[in-house]
């Protein structure tokens, strides 16, 4: 990516220092991207108000996030993967869908009903894809029946949802809220914006006749395990009052990352997926669709338990995703859930992790 440097619409947001620091980390990483590829594409199955649908999932690749150029979250490493120069045209990112049908052709026997649509930034910021992108992207996919994309709340404008609803697709706007509490947010985070910008981006959302899926992060830097499972469960039953969807996202460690940092001090550790299957069965009732998709779990670097009972955890949350039943965390147990238990009781913020 070319060196970072906050434009003119982020400058006096987030924290200072984080964004000092972050814009130093990220200035490290000199990979370059074909802007013709996508960053990533695959097919999975997602569970939506319409029911449970196939899905096929596009990172486009783009100049990367804007905000992230200005130093950024303190977590995400996805800019690092975007393409030299800040901006991709709209001829290479329709090349990019290209290749993503062509990897649903090849992988799915049939159409996706559901199409997620991320560029690791915010896909309605017209900084990153133009308005005749976005337009000819909602007719590509006018034929589907649901349509997902991401974006800060910055940038949710009835006018853009637009582009999709008049395609008779259901649409959703996936905002990355990260957390409902202000302070975690700026100060754990360095994301800029309160809550009650969320809100004011559901209610645009709900005018222009979409919905909204809330994206939560698990864990943060700077917060101890207990502290983030209360986060989580107090930010679930706020988001469920705004969004048919709650997507909990346990951090991993990425590269050119504060967190990437802090974790090769011993500063940081990623989740255990005891907290994520703690969160999700105590807000199973709540009024909204509560999701997990651990990326990375089993591995140092991402959400973890032991080893030995990663991967049966990582079953069980999986299977509540799709069915919703939180009976399935009583059918998966380990010794290791002591351990976290103990975690959960001992460990403080100050002086965290208590164990690896």
């Amino acid at each position: 990516m070319s060196k970072p440097s906050p434009e003119v619409y982020e400058r006096g947001k987030g924290m200072d220092a984080h964004n000092e620091v972050m814009r130093g980390i990220r200035a490290q990483k000199d990979a370059q991207y074909d802007p013709h590829e996508p960053t990533r594409v695959w097919i999975d199955e997602d569970n939506t108000p319409g029911g449970v649908y196939q899905s096929l999932t596009i990172i486009l690749n783009t100049g990367g996030c804007r905000w992230a150029r200005a130093g950024g979250c303190t977590m995400c490493g996805y800019v690092a993967e975007s393409v030299e120069g800040g901006s991709v045209t709209h001829e290479a990112l329709m090349d990019q869908i290209d290749v993503c049908l062509d990897h649903e052709r090849e992988n799915a026997d049939e159409e996706s009903g559901l199409v997620k649509i991320y560029t690791s930034g915010s896909f309605l910021d017209e900084r990153e894809v133009g308005a005749e992108t976005r337009r000819a992207i909602a007719e590509t996919f006018g034929d589907r029946e649901r349509i997902v994309v991401e974006s800060l709340p910055d940038f949710v404008e009835r006018e853009k949802l637009a582009d999709f609803t008049e395609q008779g697709l259901d649409t959703d706007v996936a905002i990355g809220l990260e957390t409902a509490t202000d302070r975690v947010r700026h100060d754990c985070v360095n994301k800029y914006f309160d809550f009650e910008e969320f809100v004011a981006a559901s209610e645009a959302a709900d005018e222009a006749g979409a919905g909204v899926k809330a994206y939560l992060l698990m864990k943060p830097p700077f917060l101890s395990e207990s502290e983030a499972i209360e986060d989580m469960k107090s930010s679930v039953r706020r988001c469920a009052e705004h969004a048919h969807t709650v997507s909990m996202n346990p951090t991993n460690v990425q590269r050119y990352t504060m967190v990437d940092e802090l974790y090769f001090r011993d500063g940081y550790r990623p989740p255990w997926l005891w907290s994520v299957a703690e969160v999700l069965e105590d807000t199973a009732d709540a009024d909204a669709i509560v999701v997990s998709d651990p990326v990375g779990h089993g591995s140092d670097r991402g959400p973890h338990n032991c080893g030995d009972c990663d991967d049966r955890v990582q079953k069980a949350i999986k299977d509540f995703d799709l069915r919703q039943d939180p009976s399935v965390f009583s059918e998966v147990d380990c010794e290791c859930e002591a351990t976290w238990e103990a975690v959960v009781e001992r460990e403080t913020a100050y002086s965290l992790p208590l164990a690896r």
